[in-house]
């Protein structure tokens, strides 16, 4: 019935680096150990305890696969035609109204935010207000950095921890902004696909737990924390890393939210900062219109790959059983 600090501080008491560890895997789901429930303690045990996979050509493989199983199905994809209302009458859906033409379908399920679902593509339905104002859960702040040297010291997935989670997070959190020392997460997946980067060099995505956008000053916090990460890993690595960018993308919360249609940016949807938070969350169909169905990070049963994809295996069922 606690928190998930305090379940690790009773089980890792005696080292406060093993407690900040397990801590970490609070923002597998973008929410606070401080506050989250101890139940998501089942999230390290999964990992340390069972084991994870990766998948054959990384993450975006599992987005090529699907949809080279869709297309043999018979499915038609229209990229680059934003969806700009749901069509509804008398209590169901009817169809999609984009830029270029207008669909009928007789049901349509959105895999965007349910929030901007609601406020973008439904502006004249009643929307679940409760739902839709719970707390959001944290954003990213990603540079994405090739590096012209191999670091052997490195591997898949690294951790540069803050010298004070607990203000780290309360920066996020409570004050909705970035703090001075923050965590780092470099993850090099050419130490595993070494075709990902060119040999003797490698592909660093380097990410900072931040809050979503509410319209913070992003440029000057951007700034700020990549200085702060390049002294942090030069001063762990023992070498200067920004001569060694050869080239580099970021990605800031407002950029989340314009290319994911997540709202703010925030990766999870719903933070699960509290107990309840699981049971509020938006279930896989709507209740008010017929037809209509969501799955996705922000909806049942939460975010990260995973759960996205069963969200969409429960989507699946829902349809084939209605």
């Amino acid at each position: 019935l606690g928190t998930m600090h305090q379940r690790h501080e009773k089980a890792f008491g005696r080292d406060p680096r093993l407690v900040q560890l397990f801590d970490r895997y609070a923002t597998y789901n973008g929410s606070d150990p401080y506050q989250a429930p101890a139940t998501l303690s089942m999230i390290p045990h999964l990992e340390h305890g069972i084991g994870a996979f990766y998948p054959e050509g990384g993450i975006y493989a599992i987005a090529e696969s699907l949809v080279k199983l869709a297309t043999e199905f018979g499915v038609k994809f229209r990229y680059n035609e934003a969806v700009e209302e749901i069509i509804v009458a008398d209590g169901r859906v009817t169809g999609m109204r984009t830029a270029q033409d207008v669909y009928d379908f007789g049901r349509v399920v959105s895999n965007m935010d349910v929030v901007p679902t609601y406020r973008r593509l439904l502006p004249r339905e009643p929307a679940p207000e409760r739902t839709l104002s719970q707390p959001r859960s944290s954003s990213a702040l990603i540079f994405y950095w090739g590096i012209t040297r191999e670091f052997p010291e490195l591997d898949l997935h690294n951790i540069f921890f803050s010298a004070d989670y607990q203000r780290e997070f309360e920066a996020i959190f409570q004050q909705q902004t970035v703090a001075d020392d923050v965590t780092v997460y470099v993850n090099i997946t050419s130490k595993k696909t070494l075709t990902d980067a060119p040999p003797g060099h490698e592909n660093w995505f380097v990410m900072v737990n931040v809050p979503y956008d509410q319209g913070q000053d992003w440029a000057t916090l951007t700034a700020k924390t990549r200085a702060t990460v390049l002294r942090k890993l030069s001063q762990a690595l023992g070498t200067d890393i920004e001569p060694l960018i050869a080239t580099e993308k970021t990605w800031t919360p407002p950029g989340i939210a314009a290319d994911t249609s997540s709202f703010g940016g925030a990766l999870y949807g719903s933070s699960s900062n509290n107990a309840l938070a699981a049971f509020l969350r938006h279930p896989n169909f709507s209740g008010r219109l017929e037809g209509l169905y969501f799955c996705g990070g922000s909806v049942h049963p939460g975010g990260g790959i995973p759960l996205c994809l069963l969200s969409a295996k429960i989507v699946s069922s829902l349809i084939n059983d209605a």
